[in-house]
Parts: C-alpha cells; sequence; structure tokens
C-alpha cells in the first residue's frame, strides 16, 4: 500500500523508522526488535541511508525483507547527496524493481566537516527537485517528505523553511512526516502555518521516546529540537541511572502522543533507533485501534 492509499484510508497511521546495522549481529537484533513491533499492525515501516548516503543497497535490502518477512509496506528513505541525476534515477529503478512503492524523499544531510551540503555534479539541491524526479519517474510511488516544527537548523526563519516545505509539497508530496519534537505547543503551531497555506496533505507527527539522556541531547543538538526544561531537569537529576531515564522518557512520550492523538494528529511515525522496547511500552498504553 502507499502513502497516499494509507493516510486516505485510515483516521490514523502507524509508522515505525529504523536504519541499516552494521553488523550480522546488528542485523538479528533488528529482526527480532521487528518482531515484535510488527504486532502492533504498523501500516509501514521505513529505512534510513547511513551517513553521507552511504548503505543505499542495504536500505533496499531491509526495505525489501520488512515486506517480505513480515508483510508490512516499507518506505525507503533516499537523499541527494553525491549522486547525479541519472544514479538517482538508477537507483530508483532499482528501488521499485524490488517491490518498494514508497519513498521518503530527503534533500540529505551535509557531508561531515562540512558547514553547507555539496550539491554533486550533474546532481540536485533541493527536496523539491527530487521529489518532482521521482513523480516523472513513477508518477504513482508513495512519496513522503520531511518538516520541521522547530525550523531546519540551516533555515533564516521559520516563514523561509514553511515556503521550503511548501515547494516539497507542491512537487507531489503525499504526507509530510516532522522531524523528532518534544514540545507540542510547536506541532500545533507548524501544522496551524500550514493549514493557513491550505496544505492538504497529512502532517505525522515524528516521536523519538528519550531511552538515553546523552544520546537524545547529541541528536536534537544536530537538528535543533528543544527539549522543554521540567524534563531536561528530571533527567539531568538521574544522568547515571539509565533505567530511571528509560522510565522518565517513556512517561514522557505517552503523555506526549496522548496529547497530540486527542488533538486529531493523522500520524505518529516513531523513530525506534532499532529497539522495541520503549515503543512497546508506549503502545501498549495507548491501546490504538
Amino acid at each position: 500500500m502507499r502513502i497516499k492509499e494509507i493516510y486516505a484510508n485510515k483516521p490514523f497511521g502507524l509508522s515505525f523508522e529504523i536504519f541499516p546495522p552494521k553488523t550480522e549481529k546488528g542485523d538479528a537484533s533488528l529482526r527480532e526488535h521487528l518482531t515484535r513491533l510488527a504486532k502492533h499492525n504498523a501500516d509501514f515501516i521505513s529505512c534510513t541511508y547511513g551517513a553521507g548516503g552511504t548503505t543505499q543497497d542495504r536500505t533496499i535490502e531491509l526495505c525489501e525483507m520488512i515486506q517480505t518477512q513480515f508483510d508490512i509496506p516499507a518506505t525507503a528513505h533516499f537523499t541527494c547527496v553525491g549522486s547525479t541525476k541519472k544514479q538517482l534515477n538508477d537507483w530508483l529503478d532499482q528501488a521499485q524493481s524490488h517491490g518498494i512503492n514508497n519513498i521518503m524523499a530527503l534533500r540529505g544531510d551535509a557531508p561531515e566537516g562540512s558547514d553547507s551540503f555539496q550539491v554533486a555534479k550533474g546532481g540536485l539541491q533541493y527536496a523539491n527537485e527530487l521529489v518532482s524526479l521521482i513523480r516523472n519517474r513513477f508518477p504513482d510511488m508513495g512519496v513522503g517528505v520531511a518538516g520541521y516544527p522547530e525550523k531546519h537548523p540551516e533555515a533564516p526563519d521559520d516563514q523561509t523553511d514553511l515556503d521550503n516545505l511548501v515547494r516539497k509539497i507542491n512537487a507531489g508530496a503525499d504526507a509530510v512526516f516532522t522531524q523528532l519534537f518534544y514540545d507540542n505547543e510547536s506541532f500545533f503551531r507548524f501544522r496551524d502555518q500550514l493549514n493557513k497555506r491550505n496544505v492538504q496533505v497529512p502532517v505525522v507527527a515524528g516521536i523519538m521516546p528519550i531511552t538515553e539522556f546523552a544520546r537524545i541531547k547529541r541528536i536534537t543538538g544536530m537538528c535543533g529540537a528543544i527539549i522543554p526544561d521540567g524534563l531536561a531537569k528530571q533527567l539531568e537529576a538521574v544522568q547515571d541511572d539509565k533505567s530511571a531515564q528509560f522510565e522518565i522518557g517513556v512517561e514522557f512520550a505517552i503523555r506526549q502522543c496522548q496529547e497530540l492523538i486527542a488533538s486529531g494528529v493523522q500520524g505518529i511515525h516513531f523513530y525506534v533507533l532499532n529497539k522495541s522496547e520503549a515503543c512497546e511500552r508506549i503502545l501498549d498504553a495507548l491501546q490504538l485501534p
């Protein structure tokens, strides 16, 4: 099932995001956690690239595994990083030949050590160009794009960031999946601003449960997400107790998701970091249909 069909047929969509493991042990662990997550009836599972656009073949391999072994639609991440238009089209052909019908279209991050994104010779510069390329190649492909409730770190201001997102939507995106956030008010403001711009596609909340405070601080430092003061103080008080951090993070995520669902959010996309325990706890508490 394609992204557009998923959100057209259901009032709420549930999805998970994984990344390609680097070892055979990691692969085995991921399959175990996917087996547990699959019991929660996800509408799709997405798989990222490695840094700088690496692991592209592994992304296709894992997406194919998700669809064949778990009978869950898969969504492959797809970026502009380091690729010519021909290489991008060739990768799309490969993904489609492996039965992948959904793509998460992203510009991609700046390479390590650089402050700005580098356009490959003969490649693309912006995610809206990537959406257009997908639409031209495979008009029926499901396409998701990223949105930033607290602004993309490279955008000069909120309005410019929203303008860029609307370009991606107008190029043919089927849904917006947000960067992780911990302040629901930022998501509500973001959604309201898109409504004012007459955006009609679903806006799906991206949630990363906090299971280890140090790791989340690194991630939020890179993407610009804010950890509310009260939550940060709770986590700092138990920074030497990973079990306590896990409990605080899970309980916060349950309350966060309950509020989002009560507000009519069209879906939640969990960044699971290849683990299932936190999401299992959260989903058991939410008791989704």
